[in-house]
């Protein structure tokens, strides 16, 4: 195959996403090779749906505050296929969540007719955005909901915050209330295209937060969730649950689809990061359940912003490359955008992003994590499939113990086009020459240090 365009983003140099001739990548040392990697373009696994970011009411009080055209500018780099990563995937909150100027309810006093429903707060910041964001990415934008709580009248706890659990009583209301506000977006013009029946459903969290068991969550995307979106027209907006870490995501899986009906109802699982890797959960449910969808819905670097940081681009490449790998079908960053102290967050749960803004100056500044993102968002479009692909590891006189482990990752997806993306990362100190091997080719290139490249491979 043929290589057709080659991006690179490398630390300590000014390539962010660059174009550079192919030819430059070409090895001249033969020796000493990281790995062979073997891609099989005729074995095909998942269909990808696409990449995208958390629309959170503090990202947009933070783009809010911000001079018109860096709002463009920002909203454009992110969900614009030309200029930006081209994201078509938002996950928004329903009610409040951490990320939150404070804790709210679409329905904040007691009222069980619902008709007191009001989007005011989710107006005010959130949906400017979204619709920003469906603006720039040629309104092929899909919607993720997800609630972080219930208000705290529907309750055990009568609390928002600290877990508690949704009182039996109000579990067809609670449907109901999904339902109102998948038509308040849609009066918007906005697509709610997936939801997921609780965030972090096994936390109990100073802020926003609603324990749920597996069974009980199975029970209320079959038995209320599910037939009210198919009553109400909405059955093309999918029902997802767990949205909680890979560490138990296999067995909270298997334990919700262990409810009758749950095949029709629910169309697969969420996940997110901060367990660790895990990934052979991930693997084992895209195995036994290949008709589910297995999205990863957030992750970030916790702890407050990075604000030039290099190993968090590759953190995120580390997970991106191994969900992909193994089977998921969406992926799905945490907030597109945070001030420079990783907010607003109502309990002071700070954590960075991709994009930080100084509201004092107006200056943005786009992170490692934002360029290694687009690597593989800009390229591998929605409808791409996951190709075969086998890293032959060799000695690594460069790494500590001599062994490349997972230094160096790769992950490669055939586009509608035709076209092949394959994503290759070095997080070494040095240059890494890998052997490419294609059905048709064999060459050798090079990664530099601490580097990712994205090659966009046809056939000859």
């Amino acid at each position: 195959m043929k290589i057709e365009k080659l991006y690179e983003t490398s630390k300590d140099t000014e390539k962010r996403i660059s174009l550079i001739e192919a030819g430059k990548r070409i090895s001249k040392n033969e020796i000493y090779p990281s790995c062979s990697i073997l891609l099989n373009s005729e074995k095909v696994f998942q269909t990808f749906k696409g990449f995208g970011g958390a629309v959170t009411e503090s990202s947009g009080y933070v783009i809010s505050k911000l001079p018109e055209t860096v709002r463009q500018n920002i909203v454009a780099s992110y969900f614009n296929s030309e200029k930006g990563n081209g994201y078509t995937i938002a996950r928004t909150h329903m009610n409040s969540c951490d990320f939150s100027l404070e804790n709210w309810a679409c329905v904040p006093k007691k009222d069980e007719t619902l008709n007191s429903f009001s989007m005011e707060r989710t107006d005010c910041y959130i949906t400017p955005l979204l619709k920003s964001a469906d603006e720039e990415s040629n309104h092929m934008l899909d919607i993720l909901i997800s609630p972080w709580s219930p208000p705290y009248w529907m309750k055990t706890n009568n609390d928002m915050n600290h877990g508690g659990k949704l009182l039996p009583q109000y579990k067809q209301l609670w449907a109901n209330y999904f339902v109102k506000f998948i038509k308040e977006l849609q009066k918007r013009n906005l697509t709610p295209t997936y939801v997921t029946v609780q965030n972090e459903p096994a936390a109990v969290q100073a802020w926003d937060s609603c324990e749920w068991s597996a069974e009980e969550e199975g029970e209320f995307a079959t038995k209320y969730l599910g037939p009210s979106l198919e009553k109400s027209n909405f059955s093309k907006t999918k029902v997802l649950v767990w949205d909680h870490n890979r560490d138990l995501l296999l067995k909270r899986f298997t334990d919700s689809m262990k409810i009758k009906d749950a095949d029709k109802y629910i169309a697969g699982a969420a996940y997110h990061w901060y367990s660790g890797d895990q990934y052979e959960n991930v693997k084992t449910i895209s195995n036994l359940y290949p008709e589910k969808e297995l999205f990863f819905t957030e992750g970030c670097v916790e702890g407050g912003p990075r604000n030039g940081a290099w190993f968090t681009g590759e953190r995120y490449a580390h997970n991106i490359i191994n969900d992909l790998n193994n089977g998921c079908t969406a992926w799905i960053d945490w907030n597109i955008l945070l001030d420079m102290q990783g907010g607003p967050n109502h309990v002071g749960n700070f954590c960075d992003s991709p994009v930080l803004a100084d509201l004092k100056t107006g200056n943005v500044f786009y992170q490692s994590s934002y360029y290694y993102i687009g690597h593989f968002s800009r390229f591998i479009k929605p409808g791409a499939k996951r190709v075969q692909l086998t890293i032959e590891p060799y000695l690594v006189p460069a790494a500590v113990d001599g062994k490349m482990g997972n230094t160096m990752e790769a992950t490669a997806f055939k586009n509608i086009d035709g076209t092949i993306a394959l994503v290759v990362v070095n997080r070494t100190e040095a240059d890494m020459n890998y052997i490419l091997k294609t059905n048709e080719s064999e060459q050798i290139l090079f990664c530099p240090p601490r580097s990712i490249q994205t090659l966009i491979l046809k056939e000859e």
